[in-house]
C-alpha cells in the first residue's frame, strides 16, 4: 500500500513539473474534433539539427501542425517533419525479431530458447537449437524475453522536425494542430415541479479524451454548432455514453459569448484532460422556468397513442434565455411519498438559441387514448372526392385534459366541414384542439375534399 502511495505522489509530482514547462489551450468541438495549442520552452541550437517533439496526440492530424518560435520567429525555421507513430508493443517488437534468437518462459516454469519463426494471433512458432520447431499457445506462456528494443519503435507519438536555426538558446514555442478523438456533450437533468408547470433544469457538459495524450493544467474552450469539416474515409469505432444520475448545483463556470456563427463557451479556470477520460464540469447553476405540459395525437405517427411533451420558450421572462448547445434531456418528478426523484423520460435537444420554444417528448399518456376512423368516403367527380374522419379521444384521468390533434395531409385539399374549429398551420398540417372531461370521451368528427386540379 506504502508503494503504491509513493507511486501515486511520484506521478502527481512529475505531472505537476510537466505542467509547469507547458501551457496548453484546447478547443473541443462536438464532432470528434479539437485544437491544441501547446506553449513550451525549448533549447533550440544554431545550425540545422532534428528535434524530437513529444507528447503530442496520437490521432494528431500531422498536416495541421504549425510551429513558431515566439522568442525569434524570424530566426527559425521548419525545413522538414516526419510524424513517427510506430509505437512499441509484444507484437511489433515481435515482427522485428523474426528469424532472430529469443527466450519463452511457459506456466510450468519451462524456458525455451530459438528462432522465431512466426508471431500470430494465438500462438508464435520456434526452432530450436537442435532444428525442431515448436508451436506456442500464447496462453500458455507467461514471459517472452528480447534482449532489446529494435531500432525505429518508440514509446510516445513524437513529431520529428529538421529545423534551421540562427539564434541558439532558450525559445518560447508554440504548436498548434489538429486532433481527432475528442469530442464533448451535454447532458441536461430536469425536475418538473409545481404540477409540471415548473421545471428545473440544469447542464453538465462531459468532454471525452481519446486523443492519445494528456493535456494538463489546460485552458478550456467548447464550440457548439455545426462546423463543417472534410470527411476522409475511416475506420468506424463504437461510441461511449455517460449517465447523469443525479441532480447538482454549481456556480457558473463557463463563460458564454457568440464565435462566428457558433457559440463559445470558456471554462474560467484551467483543467487537466487525461487520456482516456470522461470529464464533467457543470455548464451553468440549476435555473427554474415556466413549462406546460401538451398532449399530442399524431395519427400518422400512432393510431392509439396520446404523446407527452413538457414545452418551454428559452427566453430570459421565463428563466433561461441563454444558448443551449444541443444534447440529452433527462427529467425526473418528484415522489411526495418519499420526496424521492423519479425518473420520466428523455429527449434529444438540439442547439436552441435564446427565444426559441423547446418541445420534449417524454412518453405516451397511460389514461388517455385515441382512435381514428374514416367513416365516409365518396367520390364528387371522376378526379375527386371527400372522406370524412372521425377521432375519438377518451380521457381515464381524475382531471380535464386538452389534446391537441395534428393531422397531415399531401396534395390539394381542404375541409369542408368540422366540428371542431382548427387551424391551418401549413399546406399539409391541421390542428385541432380537442377537450375532454375527466372520465369521458370527446368525438372531432370533419370532412376534407381532394378536388380535382
Amino acid at each position: 500500500m506504502k508503494k503504491l502511495f509513493f507511486i501515486s505522489v511520484f506521478l502527481l509530482i512529475n505531472l505537476t513539473l510537466f505542467a509547469q514547462d507547458r501551457n496548453v489551450a484546447i478547443t473541443v468541438y462536438n464532432n470528434n474534433l479539437a485544437v491544441v495549442k501547446d506553449l513550451r520552452m525549448l533549447e533550440l541550437k544554431k545550425g540545422i539539427f532534428d528535434l524530437s517533439y513529444k507528447n503530442v496526440a496520437s490521432k494528431i492530424d500531422p498536416t495541421s501542425v504549425h510551429f513558431k518560435s515566439i522568442t525569434a520567429p524570424d530566426k527559425v525555421n521548419i525545413l522538414e517533419q516526419n510524424y513517427e507513430y510506430d509505437l512499441v508493443s509484444t507484437a511489433k517488437i515481435a515482427q522485428k525479431y523474426l528469424d532472430k534468437e529469443i527466450s519463452v518462459y511457459l506456466k510450468n516454469d519451462a524456458e525455451l530458447k530459438g528462432k522465431l519463426i512466426s508471431y500470430e494471433f494465438d500462438n508464435l512458432i520456434l526452432q530450436t537449437a537442435n532444428g525442431r520447431i515448436k508451436s506456442l499457445s500464447k496462453s500458455n506462456i507467461v514471459d517472452i524475453d528480447f534482449p532489446a528494443l529494435p531500432e525505429g519503435l518508440i514509446t510516445k507519438p513524437t513529431l520529428v522536425w529538421k529545423i534551421e536555426n540562427g539564434k541558439a538558446g532558450n525559445h518560447k514555442t508554440e504548436v498548434s494542430y489538429m486532433t481527432s478523438g475528442m469530442k464533448w456533450h451535454t447532458e441536461y437533468v430536469a425536475v418538473a415541479k409545481e404540477n409540471d408547470k415548473k421545471l428545473e433544469l440544469n447542464a453538465w457538459v462531459s468532454i471525452d479524451n481519446k486523443s492519445g495524450a494528456t493535456y494538463p493544467q489546460a485552458k478550456l474552450k467548447l464550440i457548439a454548432g455545426d462546423v463543417h469539416k472534410v470527411q476522409q474515409p475511416r475506420r468506424r469505432r463504437d461510441s461511449e455514453r455517460m449517465m447523469l444520475a443525479a441532480v447538482a448545483k454549481a456556480e457558473p463556470q463557463f463563460e458564454e459569448k457568440e464565435f462566428f456563427e457558433y457559440h463559445m463557451y470558456t471554462l474560467n479556470r484551467k483543467s487537466t484532460l487525461k487520456n482516456n477520460q470522461v470529464k464533467q464540469i457543470s455548464l451553468f447553476p440549476a435555473t427554474e422556468t415556466n413549462v406546460k405540459k401538451v398532449y399530442t395525437y399524431e395519427p400518422r405517427l400512432d393510431n392509439k397513442k396520446i404523446r407527452v411533451n413538457l414545452e418551454f420558450v428559452n427566453s430570459k421572462k421565463a428563466g433561461l434565455g441563454m444558448p443551449l448547445p444541443a444534447g440529452k434531456v433527462r427529467v425526473y418528478k418528484e415522489d411526495p411519498a418519499d420526496n424521492s426523484l423519479e425518473f420520466i423520460g428523455e429527449d434529444k435537444l438540439d442547439h436552441t438559441p435564446k427565444n426559441e420554444k423547446v418541445k420534449l417528448f417524454l412518453g405516451n399518456a397511460f389514461d388517455i387514448k385515441a382512435e381514428r376512423s374514416m367513416i365516409n368516403k365518396k367520390s364528387t367527380s371522376k378526379r375527386s372526392h371527400e372522406e370524412t374522419w372521425q377521432i375519438k379521444i377518451r380521457n381515464h384521468k381524475k382531471t380535464n385534459v386538452e389534446v391537441l390533434v395534428i393531422e397531415k395531409f399531401y396534395g390539394f385539399w381542404e375541409i369542408k366541414e368540422s366540428t371542431l374549429e382548427y387551424k391551418k398551420v401549413d399546406a399539409r398540417t391541421l390542428h385541432f384542439l380537442v377537450s375532454v372531461p375527466k372520465d369521458q370521451e370527446s368525438v372531432l368528427t370533419y370532412t376534407i375534399s381532394y378536388p380535382k386540379r
